[in-house]
């Protein structure tokens, strides 16, 4: 089950602009002229961004009821929030009619347009989140798009090629390979092993080898989200304490030093890939500055909007349960995962950076121009 990290509003301004965008928004579409500015786009991830594709699995990590959904037309859809995801409201702002179909899905959309491999519970490393049950660590997804690809490719015949490398890719991944692996030291080995510099590295270079195996499949404008405050959210709070800290500050370091080796990745993946434009949005930063900006009081970022049960293992939900009325107000919609409107403010400064550390090279926006 990823975890993440108290993300809202950067300011007042921009709070009172994403609760409008969420009323104006409620039928899960923005309006968009003419087509997508890509032809298709192919998500790769954890429960940030998976659509249903633990809904099959025997796994913990899987929220196909209520209250979950309470704000998506379809309802619970697997989606790890009250609403959109993350990726959904890219797949909007990119101009997409439709939802991105997840892989699992025994009746997919079109798949030329993309298609979700995202899984709650999944890692960088094949043995992250096992703890959870079953999940589609990002080895397996890789291979689950290759296969895409290679039905892809026998639709489009040669334009298949040309077709992959216009789309836009994005990952967000390595929440779980902390939160349920490094810091669970009663089930995994990981922190015996290595210190917390040592760790990022070999994620990185895992990941590194992970993100050429996508480039060599055709993808060529590939989005990545660093780690949020995972130390942050309702469920590490209550888990691990703060010792008066108002985060649990060792989780947060740690994560901070995995994004910082994961922007230098993107810089060496443009370096050394043909073609290749790699970006990195700064989930981490993002969500600092709109902690920080935010008016004492106007947001709720220690409480989640529904009831989470005493000493859950999981931070999810409790099935059935009546959720908080004002989700707006709310940072976190369970004990993990962020609300739809902190969704909203996310995806919108990943689209459309408005500080110039939020994406680097550039942001989405640019970068589907390109």
């Amino acid at each position: 089950m990823a975890i993440i990290l108290r993300e809202v509003a950067t300011n007042t301004f921009f709070m009172c602009y994403y609760v409008l965008l969420f009323f104006v928004s409620s039928n899960t579409h923005y309006l968009v002229d003419g087509a997508p500015q890509v032809p298709c786009y192919f998500i790769f991830g954890d429960s940030l961004s998976d659509s249903g594709n633990n809904n099959w699995l025997l796994t913990l990590a899987k929220v196909n009821y209520r209250p979950y959904g309470i704000d998506f037309p379809q309802g619970p859809t697997g989606r790890f929030c009250n609403g959109r995801n993350l990726v959904d409201i890219i797949a909007e702002l990119l101009g997409f009619v439709d939802y991105i179909p997840p892989f699992a899905n025994p009746v997919r959309g079109d798949i030329r347009k993309g298609v979700n491999y995202a899984s709650g519970a999944a890692g960088i490393r094949d043995e992250s989140g096992r703890n959870q049950g079953m999940r589609i660590p990002l080895n397996k997804q890789l291979k689950n798009h290759q296969s895409i690809v290679k039905t892809l490719i026998a639709l489009k015949g040669n334009n298949g090629e040309g077709h992959l490398s216009k789309c836009i890719y994005s990952v967000g991944i390595g929440s779980n390979d902390y939160i349920n692996n490094y810091f669970m030291p009663r089930l995994y080995r990981t922190s015996q092993l290595y210190t917390p510099e040592q760790y990022a590295d070999v994620l990185i270079q895992q990941y590194s080898q992970q993100l050429r195996t996508l480039y060599n499949s055709g993808a060529r404008k590939v989005v990545i989200f660093g780690l949020g405050m995972i130390g942050s959210t309702p469920f590490q709070v209550a888990m691990c304490g703060t010792s008066g800290s108002v985060c649990v500050d060792n989780i947060n370091n740690a994560a901070q030093i995995f994004n910082a080796k994961l922007k230098s990745l993107v810089t060496d993946l443009n370096t050394n890939l043909t073609n290749a434009k790699f970006i990195y949005i700064d989930y981490y930063g993002i969500g600092q500055s709109g902690a920080a900006s935010s008016p004492p009081g106007s947001v709720n970022f220690t409480a989640p909007c529904c009831e989470v049960e005493k000493n859950s293992t999981t931070g999810l939900c409790t099935p059935f349960k009546t959720p908080c009325q004002n989700r707006t107000i709310y940072a976190f919609w369970d004990a993990i995962h962020p609300t739809e409107i902190s969704n909203l403010a996310i995806a919108a400064r990943a689209y459309n950076s408005t500080q110039s550390t939020d994406a680097f090279p550039y942001d989405i926006s640019h970068l589907a121009k390109l």
